[in-house]
């Protein structure tokens, strides 16, 4: 149910109830008279009065919790694998097979899961690459709510664990991402953390050693943009974030789609640095691709692989900027990894381009 209908519902509620309690009230004090002065009177309207109040502070209650945990949906159209098949086809001249017709839209409903770092974290299910149901979380700064009219941009954070989302391994990226705007280092994001796809423990380990197989994942980027206030899907207001064991996700993705993400930013992760070189070769024309390497300070072996990734894309000629942040040090990881996020929320901002 639309918010502003619930809303209008617990207003209609609460002003019922309010009128029946007013109402019993008086009548309660009437009969209280009466019998004082032991005169007849009834009870009824009295107890009838009362139990349509207690009716209505019970519909408000729940409309109320309707209204604060309620969930968001949007229609979005899926478009069919063997449809696009069928364009590739008739475009090289090929005779096209006959496919059934387009499914009809799909409603994707997002639900609240929690509040983490001041703002409100939802998840739903859309269609992954395979067209299995998957998992998607999506984590709205405390500005989304602040701003009403304002569009923000996205930043898609990889798992390096199969069906897992990034934030269920990483639970403190959300605060890295809050403390970035509080300390006035980086814009608010909409965080997307989808799930990752299962058959292999690290899924990207594949993804190091084929960086080409990062999937246009245009499904999941239909419905984030029908159901949130976001920026349009393309390098002008997305980009990709990947820490530890999701950062060769985040890389690839930067590398090879700078059609669909404008900047990236990998953290602590470890490279196939001639893979990737090789991949952002085949990547589509347009403008250069932005990358950040970040590592803590202690971490040499991030670090030296971070500069293997550097080396390569350099000697292979790529269209790279490549940037390699090692000036992050704490005294413990957690701390480290949270300033590592802040970091990367800062590069981006910087990379992607105003509203």
């Amino acid at each position: 149910m639309p918010r502003s209908l619930l809303v209008l519902l617990l207003l209609v509620a609460a002003a019922a109830g309010s009128w029946l309690a007013r109402s019993a009230m008086v009548r309660w004090r009437d009969l209280r008279a009466a019998q004082t002065y032991e005169l007849a009177a009834e009870a009824r309207p009295v107890l009838v009065r009362a139990g349509a109040a207690a009716l209505c502070l019970m519909c408000v209650s729940a409309l109320g919790v309707a209204v604060l945990l309620g969930g968001r949906s949007g229609r979005v159209t899926v478009r069919p694998a063997v449809a696009a098949r069928q364009e590739v086809a008739a475009v090289g001249g090929e005779r096209p097979a006959p496919v059934a017709a387009p499914a009809p839209p799909m409603e994707v409903l997002f639900s609240n899961v929690s509040r983490p770092a001041g703002g409100e974290l939802l998840q739903g299910e859309v269609p992954g690459p395979d067209g299995r149901p998957r998992a998607v979380r999506v984590w709205l700064p405390a500005e989304y709510q602040q701003e009403p009219a304002a569009r923000f941009p996205v930043v898609v954070v990889h798992s390096g664990s199969a069906g897992r989302t990034a934030d269920q391994d990483l639970p403190g990226v959300f605060d890295g991402a809050a403390s970035a705007v509080e300390l006035g280092k980086a814009r608010p994001f909409v965080l997307v953390a989808p799930e990752a796809p299962s058959g292999t423990g690290h899924p990207c380990d594949l993804v190091t050693a084929a960086p080409q197989a990062v999937a246009d994942d245009q499904v999941l980027r239909a419905a984030v943009g029908a159901v949130f206030r976001t920026r349009p899907a393309g390098p002008d207001g997305w980009a990709a974030l990947g820490v530890d064991g999701g950062a060769p996700c985040a890389a690839a993705a930067g590398l090879t789609r700078p059609d669909l993400y404008g900047a990236a930013a990998a953290v602590s992760g470890r490279y196939d640095g001639r893979a990737l070189a090789a991949a952002a070769g085949e990547a589509p024309a347009g403008a250069p691709v932005r990358l950040l390497l970040a590592a803590a300070k202690r971490d040499a072996d991030g670090l030296a692989s971070a500069r293997e990734v550097q080396t390569a894309l350099r000697d292979a000629g790529a269209r790279a900027e490549v940037r390699i942040s090692d000036l992050v040090q704490d005294y413990s990881a957690d701390r480290e990894q949270l300033r590592l996020v802040r970091v990367a929320m800062q590069y981006l901002t910087e990379q992607l381009s105003k509203p």
